[in-house]
């Protein structure tokens, strides 16, 4: 009848001002000489004909076109017309598919406010997400005792880290030095991976090993490096093919910064230590001094005042954070928790960053639907254009891993259906997609599915077993081509491709484990890298479904260049499916046969070239 992924234009969300395409197909029988499509928001109500007419195949096609003015969140369902006048209504199933009956679920349309363009280089190619003191280091000691950090530096790098007991806090301060050095160093290892864009976690001087807690924006943080060390990486990632995106931490700064100085560490007065400070109107006090808005009730980390003109002034301003760190070739950044960052603050910010460069790349943490997302009681335009260019994908992480490890075919079809019909296409393309990232239990932990342990003490210590261990590889190397096949870009965080294992935040951050790494696992990873590359132009394409069901799910990706089509086996018995036309293996110049068999948690891949015979694409 219909779905939106294969019968609307523009794919996904729309934009204002338009004209959007649909078509919707009723067997020739039904009776229905009329479809309306029925659009609705909070304090608009449309409805337009499908005008055009035509029979295919004992089925008639209705289609037609209507254009929107008004943007944000609208919702549509369809209303057929029968001879006697009454009406036949149609709704969405939980996969998209038109259904019909009284009171279903409508459809979403996002609406933007402008035409959303993302930057082309980032549509392809793997991003690498290193936790910056943990990667790699060099001369690591020479940093250390340079850098003059309070707390514990680990002089073996495969020491256990540091984790909060049971009753205690956890200060974050333990160290292992990784560093800009390092990261030079393995930047060979990071091209044989395919890698096209390096996420750092937050460089600038900081006192705690995860620098979420700035101290100064302005400077990098000695442990990691000197600026010339930041130049040269930025320089030599650049020759290798690899652009550098930043992690900017702009909704709370450290207690233990130049601005709050809360320790008194800084010769400057903070805002903790005097009303007098310049600092001051940065932070919002209860009771001062000692009571103030801070980060989910982490005093460490008081909320930053996005209206203080200083505060603004230094992140937006001349010579302020945005420019310089642009000034040393930088591509793009990782906004954290923008759902604390107010929309005018966004806008403001996004617009700076791309005044200094159009085709820089800007990435916001958005856990949920980011089409839809509620924060504090408002809605966030985030897909409206002028915020962000994409997301961390969350949603198709969970997707992912719950087919992998449950093999619930028409849930993971529901659930990347939702992201692709919400989310403009040009937001899709760049969103990073990850299994696995510094604020989750690892991938392998997660895809072994095993009894959490107790204690956090238990947890630090648990390792999986050769079994256990066997059933998550797999399972990884089995999610993992789902990471790299959606739309999106897929998102490595460091270890996942070499067999690190750990439970939550810290446990996930242990160090790289060189000399100790899955290099069957590496050279999966290094194979996907390759696919990607191989395929790059197939992967802007648009995704469609076309089954899910007891296990297996076949998934298209079209565009201009040509089709490849997916068939993933989540089950533990092989599955045959039958396809039709020519296709090819994608390892192979053969042509694959009408019936294919996808081993046990395998995925099958085949593809063709364009021009198609047929095309049922929306023009």
């Amino acid at each position: 009848m219909y779905n939106p992924l294969v019968d609307k234009f523009p794919y996904g969300a729309t934009q204002i001002g338009i004209k959007n395409i649909m078509r919707f197909t009723l067997d020739a029988r039904s009776g229905i000489k009329s479809i309306f499509v029925v659009l609705r928001n909070s304090e608009h109500h449309e409805k337009f004909e499908l005008q055009d007419k035509s029979l295919i195949d004992g089925n008639i096609v209705f289609s037609g076109s209507f254009i929107l003015d008004e943007p944000g969140i609208w919702f549509y369902r369809f209303e057929g017309i029968l001879p006697d006048g009454s009406i036949a209504f149609f709704g969405a199933d939980a996969q998209g598919n038109a259904i019909r009956g009284d009171w279903l679920p409508e459809w979403q349309l996002t609406v933007s406010r402008k035409n959303i363009k993302t930057p082309l280089w980032a549509k392809s190619g793997v991003v690498y997400h290193a936790f910056a003191d943990r990667f790699y280091g060099v001369n690591r000691e020479a940093f250390w005792k340079k850098a003059g950090k309070d707390g514990t530096f680990h002089k073996s790098w495969d020491e256990p880290l540091v984790y909060q007991q049971e009753g205690k806090d956890y200060k974050a301060d333990d160290y292992y030095g990784g560093n800009a050095k390092g990261i030079i160093e393995k930047l060979p290892y990071l091209q044989s991976l395919g890698v096209t864009q390096l996420y750092l976690s937050p460089i600038f001087e900081a006192h705690s090993n995860h620098r979420y807690d700035t101290a100064d924006y302005l400077k990098i943080d000695p442990l990691f490096g000197t600026e010339q060390d930041f130049k040269e990486l930025v320089s030599k990632a650049k020759n290798a093919g690899i652009r550098i995106i930043l992690d900017g931490v702009f909704n709370h700064t450290g207690s233990d910064s130049i601005y709050f100085n809360k320790n008194a560490r800084y010769k400057e007065i903070g805002a903790y230590q005097s009303k007098s400070s310049k600092y001051y109107d940065w932070y919002n006090f209860t009771s001062y001094p000692d009571e103030y808005d801070c980060w989910w009730g982490c005093t460490v980390v008081p909320t930053v005042n996005k209206a203080a003109p200083s505060w603004r002034e230094l992140i937006l301003g001349e010579d302020g954070v945005i420019e310089k760190w642009f000034k040393y070739g930088i591509k793009g950044w990782r906004l954290d928790v923008i759902d604390e960052l107010p929309t005018e603050f966004m806008q403001t910010l996004y617009k700076k960053i791309k005044k200094i460069d159009i085709d820089s790349l800007v990435i916001g943490e958005v856990w949920e639907d980011a089409s839809t997302k509620i924060s504090y009681g408002t809605w966030r335009p985030y897909m409206m254009g002028g915020e962000i260019d994409g997301t961390m994908n969350y949603p198709f992480r969970q997707a992912i891993l719950d087919f992998t490890i449950y093999g619930d075919a028409k849930a993971f079809e529901t659930a990347v259906y939702t992201i692709c019909n919400n989310y403009p296409k040009e937001v899709l393309d760049v969103c990073y997609n990850n299994i696995g990232t510094h604020d989750t239990i690892r991938a392998l932990t997660a895809l072994a599915n095993v009894d959490l342990p107790e204690t956090k003490k238990e947890r630090a210590e648990f390792k999986l077993n050769k079994e256990q261990y066997s059933i998550a590889r797999q399972r990884l190397m089995f999610a993992s081509w789902l990471q790299y096949l959606l739309p999106g870009i897929p998102c490595i965080f460091y270890g996942d491709e070499a067999g690190q294992e750990g439970y939550e935040d810290p446990l996930n951050r242990k160090t790289f484990p060189w000399g100790n790494e899955d290099k069957e696992l590496i050279a999966h990873y290094r194979n996907l890298g390759a696919f990607r590359k191989k395929f790059e132009k197939y992967l802007i394409g648009e995704t469609s479904f076309t089954f899910a069901e007891d296990g297996l799910v076949e998934f298209r990706r079209k565009s201009g260049e040509g089709e490849l089509l997916i068939i993933a086996n989540a089950t533990e018995d092989i599955k045959v499916r039958k396809i039709e036309g020519v296709w090819f293996g994608s390892n192979t110049d053969q042509i694959v046969g009408k019936e294919v068999h996808i081993a046990p948690l395998g995925v099958e891949i085949m593809y063709k070239k364009a021009p198609f015979e047929t095309d049922a694409r929306l023009d």
